[in-house]
């Protein structure tokens, strides 16, 4: 595995409104459009969050199968093949959704044998990732086996991982013997971005993991010429990986999950609705199981760490006190139950409804989730089923990323449970608190 490209130059931090200073953004200098008073403040996130769940892009053609096999229901190659009938200007993601689904069956192989092969615990002489993170041998591998699959597509123009340093691009370079010219060869129409093996801490201990993927069109010039004054150690290659990949979630064309547990599925979203597919090692295909899934506007489950209630944010504290006792404006007290990997304990919402959170904290003012790879396609995801994403004040679809590895605070749920939340900090977050939150929202109108 070759080593990782050398970090980019550090550029100064955005102002920190509370607790400990944040770690240095390094690819973009902060843009001042901080509001006159609190009030302005709070009526910008709202009109942010109000704007609510993405709507489906327009003319996209929901599959509809009056046959099935009785034998094999619904297949993902089978969906994926009325998709591109139906839309064939969604042609191409057929073949991006095979290489994903033939990577997910090799990696839940490879959860499913680590302890046997050999594959678990960390990579030898203790490799740190760019998150500062020690790395187990099974994020290496299956960081490896993603990129391989997404590259091998000819479809990929661009490719970021919570694995890699800096956003990689494709050669899609055609063997000679093909007999084709560079214009065939041309940058593929897709950037992915992933988290290969989220949750991996708690893969030795036979926890569920999963991959997460999110998937954007390649289209130049998404970033400002701004957000690189001052940088002088970047080329332009990795300056067009930049403006190719550092892009809201509003600009997602599909997004997905796969958990690998008792049984290995894939769930995903291409802008029209979320379905659930589960591997059926019968016939090696993933089955349709979960159509149309939906996230009601309230649950009975919260999904938290509870060790650090003491350090959140006030308006937090009070909605969480609030779910759990039964005073919520639903009047359902709320059970715990928390995982410790993203991918399991948001599946779980998802079918059962509820509310998981990675809210900021004294410690981390900004979460420990990322906004590129992780909180925006599973803001996607959970827009499509009809429920809400949000910082607390801020929606996440909104926010544009200044860094491939940003980190922000993540609460998903039902409407009705994120509204109350917003609702919360609008009344109770003083004006610092308030500044921090729409900070985030830099630079959208030059992004998005």
């Amino acid at each position: 595995r070759s080593p990782p490209p050398a970090a980019l130059p550090l550029l100064p931090p955005l102002p920190a409104a509370t607790g400990p200073a944040v770690d240095p953004l390094r690819l973009a200098r902060p843009v001042d459009r901080s509001p006159a008073d609190p009030m302005t403040a709070c009526a910008l996130m709202t009109v942010t969050s109000e704007r609510g769940p993405s709507a489906p892009p327009m003319g996209i053609k929901v599959p509809v199968f009056s046959k099935k096999c009785s034998q094999t229901g619904v297949t993902l190659t089978r969906y994926m093949m009325e998709i591109a009938r139906a839309n064939p200007e969604l042609e191409e993601l057929e073949s991006v959704f095979a290489a994903i689904q033939t990577a997910v069956k090799t990696i839940s192989k490879l959860v499913r044998r680590s302890s046997v092969d050999g594959t678990a615990g960390y990579v030898e002489g203790g490799n740190i990732n760019v998150q500062g993170e020690e790395q187990k041998k099974l994020d290496v591998i299956s960081n490896d086996v993603i990129k391989l699959a997404l590259e091998f597509t000819g479809k990929m123009g661009v490719l970021a991982s919570e694995e890699e340093d800096t956003p990689v691009e494709v050669d899609n370079t055609l063997d000679e013997s093909y007999g084709m010219g560079a214009a065939e060869a041309a940058g593929g129409r897709y950037v992915t971005v992933f988290d290969p093996l989220d949750g991996s801490s708690n893969v030795d201990a036979g926890i569920p993991v999963g991959t997460i993927f999110g998937i954007f069109e390649e289209t130049e010039c998404e970033l400002p010429d701004s957000i690189f004054d001052g940088v002088t150690q970047l080329d332009e290659s990795k300056m067009s990986c930049l403006r190719s990949t550092l892009k809201c979630g509003t600009s997602l064309v599909a997004s997905g999950y796969a958990l690998y547990s008792s049984a290995t599925h894939l769930v995903f979203t291409i802008g029209a609705g979320v379905n659930g597919f589960t591997f059926d090692h019968s016939i090696g295909e993933f089955i349709l199981t979960q159509p149309d899934m939906k996230l009601p506007p309230r649950g009975k489950i919260y999904s938290v760490n509870d060790a650090n209630r003491r350090k959140w944010d006030e308006p937090m504290k009070v909605w969480m006190d609030r779910l759990a006792d039964g005073t919520n404006r639903g009047g359902n007290e709320y059970t715990s139950r928390y995982i410790g990997s993203m991918v399991g304990d948001v599946h779980r919402t998802l079918c059962y409804g509820g509310v998981f959170a990675y809210p900021a904290d004294t410690k981390n003012t900004n979460g420990k989730l990322r906004l590129l790879y992780e909180a925006a396609p599973m803001a996607y995801l959970i827009e499509q089923a009809g429920g809400r994403a949000t910082t607390g004040m801020a929606r996440i679809m909104d926010i544009p990323p200044r860094d491939v590895h940003q980190r922000v605070p993540c609460v998903l749920g039902g409407a009705d449970e994120i509204a109350e939340l917003e609702e919360l900090y609008c009344e109770m977050a003083g004006e610092e608190l308030k500044a921090s939150q729409l900070a985030r929202l830099h630079l959208r109108d030059e992004l998005c």
